[in-house]
């Protein structure tokens, strides 16, 4: 590799770090002029692709060095490639995955569609699709996260009216209190749990409602509280590598279920929809908090308990 192929950087599109070199390839092994780059690198598996038109397009990067400048864990890289949501470009002799820009356009476009709240199975459906169009597709992306800043902002006018308003500096209106949150997003939501478990889901969500009708800023104080200590409890046990099914995992999801339970009495089957849910849809950011695979912790942790513990 010349010095001026070797300073090169990752993509443009991701703000990381140089890939690693290519185990392998012996400085003094002799390369026959008609093979190429991806063959004299050694990587008999590799399928062969066409540059996309930029010198970067041959650069290839090991699934550590990917999760380092994409976000992505290792393991959630790792599961992609299991489910066939993003396979790697190459897989060398040494059995280490490795991915050309093509490989991260693609992990760009799920990251994109994770963000806005899109489920594994739907972004499958839609980067698979025969007329997928990329350009098109970031074109939508950046309409949909403009309308997010747009909410954003507007979520933070009420904090600082709401602010003002307990300092006694300025009244609000009472439809003023809910400005910017997204009755769109809660009927999508509802509609997803009616389309997974029935129309009898309506009357669970009617009674939902009914129970927090009465409630003011101090209970929603605590619930919340309550909500962030129990994340906090199962980050801990994530990260002293406790298995879902330890006894201290399962009181902690005991304790999420009481919290659950706050809203909605869910069965065996619901419980286990919900960790779906939290995989999947997007309750995901929320239980993502300190570890990008969480989610999957927790949901593993819930069906482990709803199958043992609820009918």
């Amino acid at each position: 590799m010349d010095r001026a192929e070797s300073r090169r950087k990752p993509p443009f599109f991701w703000n990381g770090r140089s890939p690693e070199k290519t185990p392998g390839r012996s400085a003094k092994k002799k390369i026959p002029l008609t093979l190429t780059r991806r063959q004299a690198l050694g990587t008999p598996t590799a399928r062969p692709r066409k540059p996309v038109g930029t010198a970067q397009s041959t650069m290839r990067y090991t699934v550590k060095k990917l999760a380092q400048f994409s976000g992505a864990s290792v393991r959630t890289l790792h599961f992609y490639d299991e489910i066939g949501l993003l396979r790697p470009a190459a897989v060398g002799a040494n059995g280490y995955r490795y991915y050309g820009e093509a490989e991260l356009l693609r992990l760009q476009q799920i990251r994109f569609y994770r963000e806005l709240g899109f489920g594994l199975r739907q972004i499958a459906e839609i980067v698979n699709a025969p007329d997928f169009d990329r350009l098109a597709a970031l074109k939508s992306h950046r309409r949909q996260l403009l309308k997010r800043l747009a909410d954003t902002r507007t979520l933070i006018a009420t904090i600082d009216k709401t602010i003002k308003h307990l300092k006694g500096s300025k009244h609000m209106k009472t439809e003023e209190l809910f400005d910017g949150f997204s009755q769109e997003q809660q009927a999508r939501h509802e509609q997803y749990l009616v389309n997974r478990y029935g129309e009898g889901m309506r009357k669970q969500i009617a009674a939902s409602r009914n129970r927090v009708k009465d409630w003011g800023r101090k209970e929603w104080e605590r619930s919340k509280a309550e909500a962030e200590a129990i994340g906090k409890a199962l980050l801990g046990a994530k990260q002293r590598r406790l298995p879902v099914h330890a006894p201290e995992v399962q009181k902690i999801i005991e304790r999420h279920y009481r919290w659950i339970c706050q809203f909605w009495t869910p069965n065996r089957e619901s419980y286990t929809g919900f960790a779906e849910l939290i995989v999947s849809s997007e309750l995901r950011k929320p239980y993502s908090a300190g570890d990008p695979d969480l989610p999957e912790y927790t949901a593993d942790a819930i069906r482990q308990y709803a199958r043992t513990q609820l009918r």
